[in-house]
């Protein structure tokens, strides 16, 4: 069986359980008695165990195998969790990752056993006190008689710990049941059948045996027939209709399970039922491959709904980024022939009506279309957060500090192509927070500081930009080790240092190799310094700023563009030439007279209602002759990054346009103000400006 076509999908469902499972387990360390969260680790662990033997992945398939009967046993009562299984669990969840890492690359596994892992996890289960092979029944189901296949839930041996969880599952109102499935004859793949069996009663309820053993199951290690157990609060036809519904399997059969040595239990708090062998038992015959088609939709509409609604599933599609890309690239080229038309409309003296309305119409379609591609582009940036709460607890045990992570706005969005770049420099500041940031137990407790340091990670939408915000309640910043280091280091002299503001000196931390640690670590001594966070940022259109108070903490901001292809932005015109600039960076457009500007240390500023802004003549920058004459008003167009402002003079406003980014690659990356060129409706080029850098 040829499984290469499903190794994008393997590996996309691959990476989603083991986050599913990184967040689960560091769920189960702080909370090691929570069922549900020991369920989904069983179930994530099941799941990736099932997708790996069918991929033909062995290694990954024995690890997950080994992980999955660890958490039986938990489910079970048998082990308890501890601290040291959940560091082997980890350990577990890195060595997935490769194996994960290496199929992406090369399509195999690699050829690593982690034999040290799996005895790990062999001494958890023999140390957790499991028996190597059950003692004599200590309790059955009563004979059923009339169901087919030879393993019945008669024949099933139930130890202590399973007749324990069997009596408090019915204290909660869960039902046990009986349920022996028989494949076909005919049937070639008997454990992919077996195996979409059990998926489909675990959606009903939870199986707590199997005979065979779910790994003989596995293994084709049975006939034609295996039995399960299981609990479930849904009525015992569902769970035989579900169990059914899955091709090749000829009948199921099942009855309510009452243990012989508990007279007193009862399966529900209702009255009890009569035992299994007085029970009608349910049974379920498969039906022609061609009826069972044309009944199951009115099987499934009749079937009662539960009290919870579950998420619609099969909504969603995946979709390869580079086809994305070629659509936005079709938009974009849309939006240009959108804008000629507009412009051939203008120089048109007696155009007609009719025309303009469909003009009109066609800006309203490609404003739409732009807002329904770039919303399928947008993805919650919770993929990349995701994995720094474990990261974060990693660092606590390295760094011997009590830290804690505490995070919001995960289902913030972004840009796809934005979303995968900002990994690494999120990872750098947290890093960074942690071991420069946060300070040792004894300095916090003379400080007045609660043991265990707070780091936080904040994301939110701010107009057409995303903030996201890493913060801690550190030392935060000395700036004068900052000055004395970049003295030292002869990047500014002595008289510099002491003409400088404590923001500027700060800046100087996104210099190259730039570094005041007294100590070279593992954690934030890597040769990766903020200068690559602050150039990979601005690589992305963004932008990183730090506050911060010495004593107090640090506050590190990134703001990043919602998306890097079509934007809003205010067409001007500097000399003869015209520009762009975004209505993103936008604050205001003031009309102002020569007298209003003031000079402030032999530069020019304005007072704007009480607030002071500086003034940046574009003409002077961009080294062209102004259209307007000296003694004429100024048009100034004042734009904000941050908390920080400035004014823009220009020549003359064109108004709001709507403009597709186009980059001007390595030829003109110099000339950091301008961010890219677009292309006007009657052909020009016109150049972006990009105000951040001009702040």
């Amino acid at each position: 069986m040829d499984v290469s076509q499903y190794l994008e999908i393997f590996l996309d469902e691959t990476k989603e359980h083991l986050q599913n499972l990184n967040t689960q387990i560091l769920n189960l360390e702080t909370d090691a008695e929570n069922m549900d969260t020991i369920n989904e680790i069983f179930r994530a662990a099941h799941s990736l165990k099932g997708m790996a033997g069918t991929m033909g992945y062995k290694r990954m398939q024995t690890l997950t195998h080994d992980m999955e009967n660890v958490f039986s046993e938990v489910r079970n009562g048998n082990i308890k969790v501890q601290p040291e299984m959940i560091d082997v669990l980890f350990q577990c969840l890195d060595a997935l990752e490769e194996y994960t890492n290496n199929i992406q690359s090369t399509a195999d596994e690699g050829t690593n056993d982690n034999e040290p892992l799996i005895k790990l996890l062999n001494d958890i289960l023999t140390g957790g006190g499991k028996a190597e092979e059950p003692e004599a029944k200590s309790g059955s189901a009563p004979a059923e008689s009339g169901a087919s296949g030879d393993k019945k839930w008669n024949e099933i041996a139930l130890d202590d710990s399973q007749i324990h969880v069997i009596t408090e599952a019915a204290k909660m109102g869960k039902a046990a049941y009986g349920i022996t499935v028989t494949v076909q004859d005919s049937c070639i793949l008997k454990a992919a059948r077996a195996f979409l069996v059990f998926k489909a009663v675990e959606e009903k309820g939870d199986i707590i045996v199997s005979n065979p053993s779910t790994q003989d199951v596995e293994d084709e290690k049975f006939d034609r027939d295996f039995t399960l157990i299981v609990l479930s609060e849904a009525p015992l036809e569902d769970i035989i209709k579900a169990a059914c519904n899955v091709s090749e399997i000829a009948d199921v059969t099942g009855a309510p399970l009452v243990l012989e040595e508990t007279k007193n239990y009862r399966p529900m708090e209702e009255p009890a039922a009569a035992p299994a062998a007085e029970a009608e038992p349910v049974k379920a015959e498969k039906k022609p491959a061609a009826e069972e088609k044309t009944q199951a939709p009115a099987a499934k509409a009749n079937e009662k709904k539960p009290a919870v609604s579950k998420p619609v599933v099969n909504r969603t599609v995946r979709v390869d980024i580079e086809k994305l890309d070629v659509l936005m690239n079709l938009v974009s080229e849309l939006i240009i022939a959108k804008n000629s038309l507009v412009s051939a409309s203008g120089q048109e003296q007696n155009s007609n009506s009719g025309f303009n309305e469909q003009i009109e119409y066609l800006e309203s379609v490609t404003t739409n279309l732009h807002e329904s591609v770039m919303k399928v582009r947008m993805v919650p940036i919770e993929s990349v957060v995701n994995k720094f709460p474990r990261m974060i607890r990693d660092l606590s045990k390295t760094l011997n500090k009590k830290m804690e992570l505490y995070m919001s706005g995960e289902e913030t969005e972004l840009d796809r192509t934005v979303v995968d770049e900002i990994g690494d420099p999120l990872m750098h500041l947290l890093r960074n927070s942690a071991d420069h940031g946060l300070e040792d137990a004894e300095l916090r407790a003379r400080r007045g500081k609660p043991p265990v340091g707070s780091i936080f990670l904040d994301a939110y939408q701010d107009g057409n930009n995303v903030v996201i915000e890493v913060r801690d309640d550190g030392n935060g910043i000395d700036v004068e080790a900052v000055r004395n280091k970049a003295i030292e280091r002869g990047t500014i002299t002595a008289e510099q240092g002491a003409t400088m503001s404590e923001k500027e000196i700060i800046d100087l931390l996104f210099l190259p190799s730039f570094s005041t640690a007294k100590k070279v670590t593992d954690v934030s001594g890597r040769g990766v310094g903020l200068d690559v966070v602050k150039s990979k940022i601005e690589s992305l259109s963004g932008e990183v700023e730090v506050k911060s108070r010495l004593g107090e903490g640090s506050t590190w901001t990134i703001r990043l563009p919602l998306t890097l292809a079509i934007i809003q932005a205010l067409m001007v015109v500097v000399g003869n030439e015209k520009y762009a600039i975004s209505l993103g960076s936008i604050q205001a457009i003031e009309d102002l007279l020569p007298s209003d500007i003031k000079l402030v240390e032999n530069k020019e500023v304005i007072n704007l209602r009480g607030v002071v802004i500086p003034l940046i003549r574009m003409n002077e920058l961009l080294d062209i002759e102004s259209s307007r004459q000296a003694d004429e008003s100024l048009i100034v167009v004042i734009v904000k990054k941050g908390d920080r402002m400035a004014g823009l003079v220009v020549d003359d406003l064109l108004g709001q346009q709507e403009i597709v980014i186009k980059s001007l690659g390595a030829y003109i990356k110099q000339c950091k103000f301008i961010s890219g060129a677009t292309i006007l409706g009657d052909g020009e080029v016109a150049l972006i400006l990009d105000a951040n850098a001009l702040l």
